[in-house]
């Protein structure tokens, strides 16, 4: 049997010593695409095969079946997820920028494949989200992987997971230039030559791999036929403001219901008052099902009827009020059913609901539009688009990659004006009233959030354990001076030392100056004690709660040199200014291209 592991080594050095770092890099980005396209391409397979023997083979089509085939999905969810996997599943991107932040780009195996099983098991029995994020998720555990095995540092491995998810993304939409500007915009990487490079082999890899196992067939077929016209800018100026306050309504909605589902005490209830409510939904707004790309594709097609599917209101959709009122509904729920699928204990993303609740806005306003009688006329299919461009911009914080998909989709940019007026004014809205998307949120306020900002950046990832010093030799607050020199200042090598209590809690500090004026008058040793001359530290770092950048500002405020680390509400070491700012010093070189 050859030897392996000697064989490995001997290539390694070859690589090293034959192919430089920068070459490599850009070799594995092409096959981190290629793998990344294939996991995509693998999760459509799987979910619409799912979809298909679900509705119309082992069920046949029923909207009363719609309040069981979500609990089906739900419930094999969680039986993986409790005796296979044996965690809590978490959202896909916003794991991924934790462990870009916090782990140094690590992912664990086990997320290859785990959204290739549960994301179709969730949307393929109607959960209301989305493939995408298992998508980019699977491809940046399979990315992060192999950059371990092949020793790559934690800044190459983070540039290959978002190569990875650039890959996966231009592989659903086939859209490789809207896959770049989302892997720059979400994972918050420097565009330089030495990114765009790997990120542009990815993109491309991810789309060939979509061509070669799926040929032509695309999401959407569209093709513009009426381009812009100033006279409806002011149109698409309110359609800015109408997916800025629905984005604003999308996030606040995400969070609300997961804050309800979190008083539920187990996840059984979860998934059967989830599974439930979403069976509800789903048979009142059929469309609600699945991810749902075919309602898109109908509204683009003018058949606003058909992407209504059957509905309980199917006798009066000849009022054209009926059919606004209903895309109205879709406005309105599909927040609700797609949190409603994650809470309940589903996996899957929010990027393609995002678009499908875009779209619905942007086709009921074009409609009121057109028939409320003043005159005026606008292409239903354009504001469709722009709805959905305007939602991606204020839910996702992502304007950049809402125009460019946009434009990718329709074959051109005759509509790159109007995508730029909905973006940014839903953006900047949005922006303005939410500080994070719901990618962020949670990351942001953990400290753990990775963003454009260099200095924030290198501070979120170094870790506080790497700065904490504990050689200090501690004295208790009645030690007498003698005990002090003898038992501590003759043995120290600092200048300072720590009073804690028997409890271990800090008292207070005392600095070698703080003594020197007695610790030679010898008849002061017994009378005086440690608590006489000690005196409190001008600032406390929280080792559970302070991020780094609290550390830092704490050191500005308080200009000291040493700031003693609380764990637990005990006293648990030092932290020093020089050392923190060589610490900074070496994470800020890892983030300089």
């Amino acid at each position: 049997m050859p030897d392996l592991k000697g064989l490995w080594k001997r290539l390694y050095k070859w690589r090293y010593h034959h192919i430089s770092n920068k070459t490599f890099i850009q070799l594995m980005s092409v096959l981190v695409g290629l793998l990344a396209g294939l996991a995509a391409v693998t999760l459509k397979n799987i979910t619409y095969l799912i979809q298909s023997l679900s509705e119309k083979g082992v069920f046949g089509i029923s909207n009363e079946l719609y309040f069981i085939l979500p609990i089906i999905g739900l419930t094999l969810v969680y039986l993986y997820a409790k005796y296979i996997y044996k965690g809590k599943l978490e959202h896909a991107v916003s794991s991924i920028l934790f462990s870009l932040s916090k782990r140094k780009g690590i992912i664990p195996l086990r997320k290859i494949y785990t959204p290739l099983i549960t994301a179709p098991l969730t949307v393929g029995f109607g959960g209301s989200v989305g493939l995408l994020g298992p998508a980019v998720a699977s491809g940046a555990a399979i990315s992060s992987n192999i950059s371990r095995w092949l020793h790559n540092n934690p800044k190459d491995r983070s540039l290959l997971i978002a190569c990875a998810s650039a890959g996966a993304i231009s592989s659903i939409f086939q859209s490789p230039i809207a896959a770049i500007i989302f892997a720059v915009e979400v994972f918050s990487l420097d565009l330089t030559l030495l990114s765009l490079l790997p990120m542009l082999f990815a993109s491309v890899s991810g789309v060939l791999t979509s061509y070669f196992f799926l040929g032509d067939e695309t999401l959407f077929s569209f093709r513009v036929t009426e381009t812009f016209e100033i006279r409806d800018t002011l149109f698409y100026v309110l359609l800015g403001l109408g997916t800025a306050i629905a984005s604003i309504y999308f996030t606040k909605m995400y969070f609300w219901i997961h804050a309800l589902f979190e008083k539920f005490k187990g996840p059984v209830g979860k998934l059967i008052v989830g599974g439930l409510a979403i069976g509800t939904m789903l048979y009142v707004i059929p469309p609600l099902y699945g991810e749902g790309f075919g309602f898109i594709n109908d509204l683009l097609d003018g058949q606003a009827i058909q992407a209504l599917g059957y509905t309980p209101f199917d006798a009066y959709l000849d009022n054209i009020w009926v059919v606004i009122l209903l895309l109205f509904g879709i406005t309105i729920f599909k927040a609700i059913a797609m949190t409603t699928t994650f809470a309940a204990g589903g996996s899957g993303g929010i990027f393609i609901p995002t678009m499908v609740m875009g779209s619905a806005l942007g086709n009921l306003l074009a409609k009121t539009i057109n028939n409320i009688g003043l005159g005026f006329e606008v292409n239903e299919s354009n504001f469709t688009l722009m709805g959905m461009a305007g939602l991606i911009a204020g839910v996702l914080h992502a304007p950049l990659t809402a125009i460019f998909l946009i434009a990718e989709i329709t074959g051109g940019y005759e509509l790159f004006v109007p995508l730029m007026i909905t973006c940014a004014i839903s953006f900047l809205y949005t922006k303005n009233k939410v500080e994070n998307s719901i990618y962020t949120r949670e990351l942001a306020e953990a400290g753990a959030l990775l963003t454009h900002n260099k200095d924030q950046n290198v501070l979120t990832v170094m870790e506080m354990d790497e700065v904490i010093e504990q050689d200090f030799m501690t004295v208790s607050p009645y030690m007498t001076l003698g005990q002090m020199v003898q038992d501590a200042v003759s043995k120290s090598t600092r200048n300072l030392f720590p009073v804690v209590s028997n409890q271990g809690e800090l008292s207070g500090i005392v600095l070698l100056d703080d003594i020197r004026e007695y610790m030679f008058d010898q008849t002061l040793y017994e009378k005086m004690k440690v608590i006489s001359f000690m005196h409190t530290p001008p600032e406390q770092v929280l080792y559970d709660t302070d991020t780094m950048q609290e550390v830092m500002d704490k050191f500005t405020r308080s200009n000291a040199w040493n700031l003693p680390v609380i764990k637990n509400g005990k006293y648990y070491g030092f932290i020093s200014k020089s050392k923190l700012l060589t610490a900074y010093r070496k994470q800020l070189i890892q983030f300089t291209p």
